[in-house]
């Protein structure tokens, strides 16, 4: 698996830049952004793995081949340590099975042998049921004899029960250690079969270093060659630090932007609730002034109207009543008379009391009742977009860690190297094969051959703090798998052009090389 993809599974799920184009709300446009970012991060990354590649131009056959040779080692090796694993169950399976034959067939062969026990002991006795009836014995002891038979011939059928019982179960354990001894012979010869792709590919490793050993002898010498190795390490860290910083730092802009943008959205749009309640509760008010005016004016005509039929209807009656006065005087009929409205007939004049006359108001409209408008829902807030993991979340290394192997150490932290620079980390000569372990829980994050450093493995424990396993023979975890703290994540080897066998450990803080010495216990 190449550095890019490494990176690309560790960063890529969680980085992805809040989309500046993006209309506030518009869903659709944000993850068509988010596609766009995503695709360029895969660019980035894919430009990285291009420059580390121009780094390695020089013998780039000859450690290609290394790198390949070294590599299908490495594979072959954890396959040979899973059937290993696998024929040691079968073997266990085979054994439990052969015990349980064994016990199996002792328990049939004590059953045959008590069957036939009682079949002798019938026939030297000579009893039968037959010759019971005809002897002419006594009738009682004949009687117990026949039942003595009869419990003996039920104990003799169930013993023949029992024996065809025991050799089905014989037969099944048989067949089921037969299957088993299938398996394991199968898994013996594929087991021969990669070993012996384990022999040619080691025969074509120490050719190939054979061919490279003058070349690695003249680099030992060379101090260049140790700064360019170790700084092609500090660039691959410095990288893979960046991107995780970089990765947590967008991902907390992307989540302060997108917090501002729904903040300012329900804002937004509570102000316009405002508004337009504002503008209901007036226009409601306006409508109500209205009809209250429009009802005034109404009473005032109404009482207008009343107050002329009134004076219409008074004239009216005075005329009648004149009228009525006049006739009664042309006639001379008496005293004067005037009309009595109310009793519609005539009576005498009174001039002390004069006739008052009674107007009616109309009855008063009542006012129009105003209706409450009713309240607006609150606006719902944005829903937010569900927060992403961040990479790298660890928390960190603490003091007095276990030794990822047991080894006599070679150098240490700051000393001058034999052939030139200084030593990064510390070298634990072990044998091939020997179990790598992690010294502390992470992610790996990166599990791919380096120049100088052969089958390299790097674990992100969190807080910035990265640890290295290099010159390893096999990678037994891959990028983006989760380690725990003992966890076997390599084997001892000597790739990477290394002529004894052992681990490279550095521990990194923030891309610097720490003392290992430090944090790993005595």
């Amino acid at each position: 698996m190449r550095f890019a993809a490494g990176l690309l599974g560790m960063a890529v799920a969680a980085w992805v830049p809040l989309a500046a184009q993006a209309a506030p709300g518009d869903l659709a446009n944000r993850q068509s952004e988010a596609e766009r970012q995503q695709a360029a991060l895969r660019n980035r990354i894919d430009s990285l793995q291009k420059m580390i590649d121009e780094r390695e131009a020089a013998r780039k056959e000859a450690a290609d081949a290394l790198k390949a040779s070294e590599s299908a080692i490495s594979s072959i090796n954890r396959r040979l340590r899973e059937l290993a694993d696998s024929s040691r169950l079968a073997e266990g399976d085979l054994a439990s099975l052969e015990k349980q034959i064994a016990h199996q067939t002792e328990v049939l062969q004590q059953r045959r042998t008590q069957l036939a026990d009682q079949l002798k002991a019938q026939y030297t006795s000579g009893l039968s049921p037959w010759t019971e009836l005809l002897s002419g014995g006594d009738p009682q002891e004949l009687g117990r004899n026949l039942g003595y038979l009869e419990y003996v011939s039920r104990a003799r059928a169930q013993a023949v029960t029992e024996v065809r019982q025991d050799i089905d179960r014989l037969t099944a354990l048989q067949k089921r250690a037969d299957a088993r001894r299938e398996d394991l012979q199968r898994l013996t010869t594929e087991t021969a079969n990669e070993k012996q792709a384990l022999v040619a590919q080691q025969k074509e490793r120490a050719t190939l270093l054979a061919k490279l050993e003058g070349q690695i002898e003249a680099q030992r010498a060379e101090a260049t060659r140790l700064g360019r190795d170790d700084q092609r390490l500090s660039r691959l860290i410095d990288d893979l630090g960046v991107a995780i910083t970089r990765q947590a730092e967008e991902e907390a802009r992307r989540r302060a932007a997108e917090e501002a943008r729904r903040k300012a959205e329900e804002a937004r749009k509570a102000e316009e609730a405002r508004k337009a309640e504002e503008a209901r509760k007036a226009e409601l008010a306006r409508k109500a002034e209205e009809a209250r005016k429009a009802e005034e004016a109404r009473r005032a005509e109404a009482a207008r109207k009343a107050q002329e039929a009134r004076r219409s209807r008074d004239a009216e009656e005075a005329s009648r009543v004149r009228e009525q006065a006049e006739a009664a005087l042309e006639r001379g009929r008496g005293p004067s008379v005037v009309a009595d409205p109310e009793g519609a007939g005539l009576r005498p004049a009174d001039t002390t009391h004069p006739r008052l006359v009674e107007s009616r108001e109309p009855a008063a409209a009542k006012p129009v009742q105003a209706v409450k408008p009713e309240p607006e829902a609150p606006a719902r807030p944005a829903a937010r977009e569900d927060a992403r993991p961040l990479v790298g979340g660890g928390s960190g290394l603490r003091r007095g860690l276990p030794p990822p192997v047991r080894g006599q150490v070679q150098g240490r932290f700051g000393v001058s190297r034999p052939d030139g620079g200084v030593w990064r980390g510390i070298v634990l000569r072990a044998p091939e094969g020997t179990a790598v372990k992690s010294v502390a829980p992470g992610t790996v994050v990166y599990a791919e051959w380096l120049r100088g450093f052969g089958n390299l493995i790097i674990v992100d424990h969190g807080q910035q703090y990265l640890t290295v396993y290099a010159y390893n023979q096999s990678l037994l975890k891959r990028v983006g798998d989760r380690v725990a703290t003992g966890d076997t994540i390599a084997t001892v080897g000597a790739t990477g052009g290394q002529v004894e066998s052992g681990l490279y450990f550095e521990i990194r803080h923030s891309g610097a090389p720490v003392d290992p010495a430090q944090w790993l216990a005595q």
